[in-house]
């Protein structure tokens, strides 16, 4: 796929023309060349419209685009009043709501740029960031968040002001930089009545190449990086997601990831600018399960913790139900894998292996997806991790049809995708277009596109490192493009483990296949300069609690149960299993289980929930040292 390709026909969806050439300057999307300028012209458009929905007192209620460009601008104008200039940064510490949204649209809308802070992030990393940012401004959620801030308040003198969301328990606070986001409001509706038009006119000066997003890294090794997106990189990735991925007016998303991820906030906040679509608002990452089957979205995307996490629920389920139950669940199965073993390689179905799925589906699988919530998905969809092909096709059995992408903060999150047209399992999908990939001679993938980030805020060094001399951004994975221009990833170049044997072992596919197992949770292998692999293993709470608990298993907390003598040999069980996939020097020889329940809240874990291996390997070095 050639950058300069030749000018593709206009393509339109929902009545939005995009570009007739990707990749070539200037990137508009519906005329618009800033997320600001979109922003504007979509709250016009729609007005009285569905933007977004939020439960209150356990009831979903609706907000219109008026209401989402009326908080936004009161928000903007507010920061403007308090001082906020051009180019500097506020940031937002809460969970998903639709403040998160105002305060992004506000900020940017003024010519600020906006932060995402994750929840799970202590004071001390609050600090930095707040200080490596030079934020003037930070929003947060409760007193939970702000108890935060009043820990490190001494530390960070740049920050003018903290905006509060939620009163709960807060009525007595008074403190000199605090306010609450309806004192905001209430600046920004006079700052607006003393400056009519003012919020159009600062985002009419808003320009592509302007900074919009400062999204930080998560750190899996070192200090997390400020990566700065611009508004081109943003909407390079919205024409691209239009072109390689159908999104309609009338569909219906669920939001739960952190905001601060860039998956989410392209999913969330920028595709449905695009498609004028409507998200919805998880209550809490606790309740993302229950408020799936609620809404019942037409697209759903999520990161591989989420999808194993569906399918080890339904194990579970399947385990408590009748004999007959099991029986008529698996017999459904085993005719919904015949079905996907065509649609997945994008084959006609035989007759007989469609009748076949057909009956089964209206006895078992219809009811499973409508207890799921994804009785009217259109397509699921997996990144931000690799994803095990096996689960991949127990989705497309259970007729969802899950595809796997690939894509990086850097890279405005998103390079590949497979589609629900073309799909190649074990893939991650074709480049999007306008999007270039090489693969260099030791094997990294590389990417060239208008959605390349500027940089790291005030790290040239490191900004420098991340691309090559010519232009082309080093993502550290390593892949290979098959002749049909499919990406496979095969692992991350710093993750290649070479044993005293001098054998090069990439460790992601291994640990893919162990997190199948719906009794293992996560997976890092080890053996670099060992003379063998081993793995460290988090086992999955509520599927070996229920092994436990069928097999009368004593235990009294996680540690036990991880001690328990059948359940290291359940999990030495699943892994042979694995083992006989593999060759010889690939096996895994000796395994240990962490015996720590982590949570997005430990070092160990991304927000994201993956894996942190040098993090994992320095405070489980006692369990890798008994195994060589």
């Amino acid at each position: 796929m050639d950058m300069h390709m030749a000018p593709h026909p206009q393509v339109t969806l929902n009545g939005v023309s995009y570009n007739a050439t990707p990749g070539v300057r200037p990137v508009r999307v519906d005329g618009c060349d800033t997320i600001a300028k979109l922003f504007a012209r979509r709250c016009s458009e729609l007005g009285d419209q569905t933007a977004h929905r939020e439960k209150d007192m356990g009831i979903w209620k609706a907000c219109s685009w008026t209401d989402y460009w009326t908080h936004a601008k009161w928000l903007g104008l507010g920061l403007r009043a308090l001082g906020l200039q051009r180019g500097e940064v506020v940031s937002i510490l809460s969970e998903d709501r639709k403040e998160w949204i105002y305060a992004d649209m506000g900020i940017q809308g003024v010519g600020g740029i906006a932060s995402g802070v994750y929840t799970t992030d202590s004071p001390a990393q609050l600090a930095y960031i707040l200080n490596n940012s030079e934020s003037r401004v930070l929003f947060v959620e409760d007193d939970e968040q702000l108890d935060k801030f009043l820990e490190i308040q001494d530390e960070v003198p740049g920050l003018a002001r903290v905006v509060i969301f939620e009163r709960e328990g807060l009525h007595d606070l008074n403190h000199s930089k605090c306010l609450f986001i309806e004192d905001l409001y209430e600046v920004g509706r006079t700052f607006e009545a003393e400056n009519p038009g003012c919020f159009r006119d600062e985002i009419a000066k808003s320009q592509p190449d302007d900074t919009a997003l400062l999204i930080y890294t998560s750190g899996t090794t070192g200090q997390p990086k400020g990566a700065m997106l611009s508004h081109e990189n943003i909407l390079s990735t919205m024409e691209a997601s239009a072109r390689a991925l159908t999104f309609m007016r009338s569909d219906e998303l669920l939001c739960f990831l952190p905001l601060c991820h860039i998956l989410e906030r392209n999913v969330s906040v920028y595709l449905p600018l695009a498609a004028s679509c409507t998200v919805n608002f998880a209550e809490s990452p606790e309740t993302v399960f229950d408020n799936l089957s609620e809404v019942s979205p037409s697209t759903f995307f999520a990161v591989p913790r989420v999808w194993e996490k569906i399918y080890s629920k339904v194990m579970v389920l399947m385990q408590e139900a009748t004999p007959i139950g099991r029986w008529a669940f698996n017999r459904a199965i085993k005719a919904g894998m015949a079905r996907a073993d065509y649609l997945m390689q994008n084959l006609p179905v035989p007759g007989r292996v469609a009748a076949r799925y057909l009956f089964w589906d209206v006895l078992v699988l219809r009811n499973l997806r409508r207890m799921l919530g994804m009785d009217r998905m259109r397509r699921g969809g997996s990144g931000a991790a690799p994803i095990s092909p096996e689960l991949l096709k127990w989705y497309w059995s259970i007729g969802v049809r899950l595809v796997e992408g690939y894509g990086m903060t850097e890279n405005a999150g998103l390079t590949a995708v497979n589609t629900v047209e073309a799909n190649r399992l074990g893939s991650v999908g074709q480049p999007v277009p306008g999007i270039t990939i090489r693969i260099a001679d030791d094997g990294e993938i590389q990417t060239l596109g208008l959605n390349n980030f500027q940089g790291y805020w005030h790290n040239a060094e490191k900004t420098a490192e991340t691309y090559t001399s010519d232009g082309w951004l080093r993502t550290g994975d390593v892949g290979q493009v098959d002749q049909d221009g499919y990406l496979t990833i095969t692992g991350r170049i710093k993750d290649i483990i070479i044993t005293t044997g001098g054998k090069n072992i990439t460790p992601a596919e291994i640990e893919s296949r162990l997190k199948f197992s719906h009794y293992i949770s996560d997976a890092v292998v080890i053996g670099d300069q060992r003379k063998y692999l081993s793995c460290l293993i988090m086992i999955d709470q509520e599927n070996v609690e229920k092994f436990a608990q069928d097999h009368k298993i004593p235990f009294s907390d996680f540690a036990s149960l991880c001690a328990a003598q059948e359940v290291v040999a359940l999990i030495e069980g699943e892994v042979e299993a694995v083992n006989h996939e593999f060759a010889r020097v690939e096996q895994i020889k000796q395994f240990r289980l962490i015996n720590v329940l982590l949570t997005a809240e430990d070092d160990e874990l991304t927000a994201t929930m993956k894996l942190k291996r040098n993090l994992v390997e320095q405070k489980h070095k006692a369990l890798i040292d008994q195994m060589y």
